[in-house]
């Protein structure tokens, strides 16, 4: 495999996983057709065997995929990489609703720390999961995703207001209501009617919507742009991209290993939840495996895990907004992420084991320390490693325009950060080497 084809199926991904749900259910079809089986954990006493491979998914919207070693079993140690599935987005609200000025528009909320100036101005489609009973009143579920332009957000004219260019804010509240239609009092569309035509045509017995959870999403496709063709720009990149990334790696793993991928929703949000990463989704699954407090402790002292999550690139325009030593560019390697305060999850002894197996790949490693001066982000890396007790890396494919509602990443770099976590996930030890 080459990048070119690599992010060929990269672009492809980005484009199907329009929302958590989609990302979830386009990566479960992927390992149901390699030969994953679904794992029931509401059986007792569920069951792996050597050279078995396994997924489950919570809430349709995070899910673990696990291979049991032929030669290592689980209870060995793991090689274990982290994602997450959701990105900054505007969701639609309960009752969203509004007619103004002859206008039909929908209420949102924004998800995360989205970059809300570039959502004005695009193609927006809705895609989502919706809560309907059937025919028969039973609760059911089913995703939308209208995948064409249903909305768009129109900018203020500058004539309008003069000091756009030097002195705009946006109040989420009123000022990014999407506009969908034109109607009359009285004739404005019914959003669950909507849905519920949409899930009919999809083949469900819908009696009536009871609920959803839906976001606006950018409808222009993913792209391998620049005069070389140097770049990547699509939605989602943060952090899809590396869910799919760490889907590929699982799926070249080397059998002889217990490896595992796990992508957590509700990272943009905190993490808070119940398939969060600091809920108790993994520690549950393993546990499992293990089948006692002493095996759980064996088992994750001699684990590892991988947290990736796109980092900061250091941007052409506002290079001082980065440390001047620390500033990682595009195309130029998979970025390890240090933080003296624990914002990252990064040791000395986890940043060298990914350096010698980036050296077995040829392939360059570059370091983000944040300006000491400013505040640093987070990601599943820390709660990963205070909920489970593992050492844990922060690694992440160096980006532009993160949380905006286009990013921008190097078309080389995703591909190499597979290559790395393939090396990684057939790495002989799990268990990391101790100072004596």
């Amino acid at each position: 495999m080459n990048s070119t084809d690599f992010n060929h199926g990269l672009c492809d991904f980005l484009s199907r996983a329009t929302t958590p749900f989609h990302a979830v259910a386009a990566m479960a079809a992927t390992l149901r057709e390699a030969g994953f089986e679904s794992l029931d954990e509401t059986e007792k006493g569920a069951s792996t065997q050597p050279g078995g491979r396994y997924y489950l998914t919570r809430n349709d919207s995070s899910l673990i995929a696990f291979t049991h070693g032929t030669e290592h079993a689980p209870g060995d140690g793991l090689h274990m990489v982290g994602a997450h599935t959701d990105s900054p987005c505007l969701m639609v609200k309960p009752n969203p609703e509004r007619l103004r000025q002859g206008c039909f528009q929908l209420g949102v909320e924004v998800y995360g720390g989205a970059l809300l100036n570039p959502w004005f101005d695009r193609d927006l489609s809705l895609a989502g999961r919706v809560s309907y009973a059937d025919d028969a009143g039973a609760l059911a579920t089913g995703l939308v995703d209208f995948r064409r332009p249903l909305a768009i957000i129109p900018s203020l004219a500058i004539h309008l207001d003069r000091e756009a260019n030097s002195n705009r804010s946006v109040n989420p509240q009123t000022d990014i209501l999407p506009l969908l239609a034109l109607a009359k009092e009285g004739e404005e569309p019914a959003l669950r009617e909507l849905l519920a035509t949409k899930l009919r045509e999809q083949g469900h017995a819908v009696g009536r919507v009871l609920d959803y959870e839906l976001c606006f999403y950018d409808v222009q496709p993913p792209a391998v742009v620049g005069l070389k063709q140097e770049f990547i720009a699509s939605a989602r990149l943060d952090n899809l991209l590396s869910c799919y990334v760490g889907l590929q790696a699982l799926l070249a793993a080397d059998p002889a290993q217990s490896s595992l991928l796990v992508c957590n929703d509700h990272e943009e949000v905190g993490s808070t939840s119940a398939v969060g990463a600091q809920g108790p989704m993994l520690r549950s699954l393993l546990m499992q495996l293990a089948g006692n407090e002493p095996a759980y402790a064996h088992m994750l002292d001699r684990s590892v895990m991988i947290s990736a999550d796109n980092a900061h690139a250091v941007h052409p325009n506002y290079a001082d907004r980065h440390d001047e030593r620390h500033g990682p560019h595009l195309n130029a390697g998979p970025v390890i992420k240090h933080n003296a305060n624990q914002r990252y999850a990064t040791s000395s002894e986890t940043a060298g084991l990914y350096r010698l197996l980036a050296e077995k790949e040829d392939v360059p490693v570059q370091s983000f320390v944040v300006r000491t001066d400013m505040g640093c982000g987070s990601t599943i890396g820390p709660l990963t490693a205070a909920e489970l007790g593992v050492r844990t890396l922060d690694i992440g494919v160096p980006t532009l325009a993160m949380h905006s509602v286009r990013e921008l990443a190097g078309s080389e770099d995703a591909f190499n950060l597979w290559r790395v976590l393939r090396r990684f996930y057939a790495y002989p030890r799990a268990s990391a080497p101790r100072v004596e």
